[in-house]
């Protein structure tokens, strides 16, 4: 018979990725190209919070944007949008065990295509996901009650940007867009996540009625607001000193960033409210 260490590397390795959510799906993938998904355990780690295990293999999964496109596609047919959209809701949690749990919500689906999981509360993976994505509901609806603007004036022309600063438990401004869209439809606003390291910003004027994404804010001003406020009007005078040159943004992606938000081409998931 074998011994216990043959049957321990005889697991499926632990799957390391960039805590990307195009990193997640290709470790999806992987486990699928190799057989692994028959293992009753499979384990996703995001390498920011890998913890040491000296009894099974690990696998650093490249993120291949091939195969993500693949399995998003596969699971946005399977999953539909209401599904879908619970997926990344439950990704966004950031939770280190979330990502060994959304696989198992999708290898339930992908076994069971005819109905709807998320229904399935007896399930360990849905139950731990469903519970994560009322937290980062909660979050959300914090959010929207409790962000504060400030006023401050944008260099170089004299129109008004509001602006807020936050740090949110939880990856909640893809999930906000759309709310403060429709609710400062007449304004230019912009929410920065200093946590996080990005930010969303409106231009009412701006004829694509597009919430672009802030990549870089000057750090001085997110230490130190106060001495950006003006003595008569208290408002940021100076905050984006590079960013803030034209009407709208176009998108600036890092790789560095990148890891840290859900991209914006799955945000048309996030739109509607969760029921």
């Amino acid at each position: 018979g074998q011994s216990f260490m043959d049957l321990v590397t005889a697991e499926t390795p632990i799957l390391i990725f960039d805590g990307s959510f195009e990193g997640w799906l290709t470790c999806v993938f992987t486990i699928y190209e190799n057989g692994w998904q028959h293992t009753p355990i499979v384990t996703i780690q995001a390498e920011h919070e890998v913890v040491p295990n000296f009894w099974q293999a690990t696998v650093t999964v490249a993120t291949d944007e091939a195969k993500t496109l693949r399995v998003s596609d596969k699971l946005a047919r399977v999953f539909g949008k209401n599904g879908m959209r619970q997926l990344l809701w439950g990704f966004l949690s950031e939770s280190p065990t979330v990502y060994s749990h959304l696989f198992g919500v999708v290898r339930f689906q992908l076994s069971n295509p005819n109905f709807d999981v998320w229904e399935n509360y007896t399930h360990a993976d849905v139950m731990a996901v469903s519970k994560l994505i009322k937290m980062v509901g909660r979050a959300r609806h914090r959010m929207q009650a409790f962000v504060r603007f400030e006023q401050m004036q944008m260099p170089d022309t004299d129109k008004p940007v509001y602006f807020a600063r936050v740090e949110p438990d939880f990856n909640v401004l893809p999930i906000l867009h759309q709310h403060f869209k429709e609710r400062y439809a007449d304004q230019t606003w912009a929410i920065y996540d200093v946590k996080r390291g990005f930010g969303i910003y409106y231009a009412h004027d701006d004829p694509s009625e597009q919430v672009h994404i802030i990549c870089e804010v000057d750090d001085e001003a997110l230490l130190h607001p106060q001495q950006f406020y003006s003595e008569a009007e208290q408002q940021y005078q100076t905050l984006w000193q590079k960013y803030f040159t034209h009407v709208t943004i176009k998108e600036r992606l890092n790789r560095k960033l990148h890891i840290q938000y859900l991209p914006k081409r799955y945000w048309k998931y996030l739109t509607e409210k969760m029921v």
